[in-house]
């Protein structure tokens, strides 16, 4: 996953302002990634800031349709992250899958798809595999965390990780999860402990 200058978790594709400088930083940035052999790309929808839902989702809708040639062209997915508006991210606006796969649908390009982070949909919905079986032609990067604290994938952690990748892998997923957590121990132990534990 790599970052293209396309926008901020608070500045993204729900404001039609914004577009231009997005599509600025694809046009740049996603034929590197091709070149350097970066499959994906990370974007956002950004804040609300009083938008309604559904305004942000055309809008959306409307900047991904710009660049979504770009990516395709270059053989790059551009993924946009959901993130949890509870906790970490307040007023974010892709915060719950529906919304992402909403976006998806319309975009409907197999190189532009959802960045299914675990940690922040699990404080959202919970409900991680039955929503992750049920939407995986529209999620093209994972990102772990442990929850509560976004620490090790560890005993003090409410998701089973291994059954999550278990979950993932009966998809025919080929695709990446990646390890973002916050170690408080050892960061290269517990970053073993986690890709063991998730190598299921």
């Amino acid at each position: 996953m790599g970052y293209a200058e396309a926008g901020d978790i608070a500045n993204g594709l729900n404001r039609i302002e914004n577009h231009a400088k997005i599509e600025a930083g694809f046009r740049q940035n996603i034929p590197l990634a091709a070149k350097a052999g970066v499959p994906n790309v990370i974007t956002f929808s950004g804040n609300r800031k009083g938008m309604s839902d559904e305004e942000g989702a055309r809008n959306t809708v409307i900047g991904l349709n710009r660049v979504k040639k770009i990516a395709e062209d270059n053989n790059v997915t551009i993924c946009v992250e959901l993130l949890n508006s509870k906790v970490n991210h307040k007023d974010y606006m892709c915060d719950h899958t529906t919304w992402g796969v909403n976006v998806m649908q319309q975009v409907n390009s197999p190189h532009v798809k959802l960045l299914y982070d675990a940690y922040h949909m699990q404080i959202m919905e919970g409900d991680l595999i039955r929503t992750i079986q049920e939407n995986i032609q529209w999620i093209g990067h994972f990102h772990t965390g442990g929850v509560p604290g976004r620490h090790e994938l560890d005993d003090t952690q409410e998701v089973q990780w291994d059954g999550l990748m278990r979950g993932i892998l009966a998809t025919g997923f080929n695709g990446y999860v990646a390890h973002e957590f916050q170690p408080v121990r050892d960061p290269f132990t517990s970053l073993r402990q986690a890709v063991d534990l998730c190598d299921v």
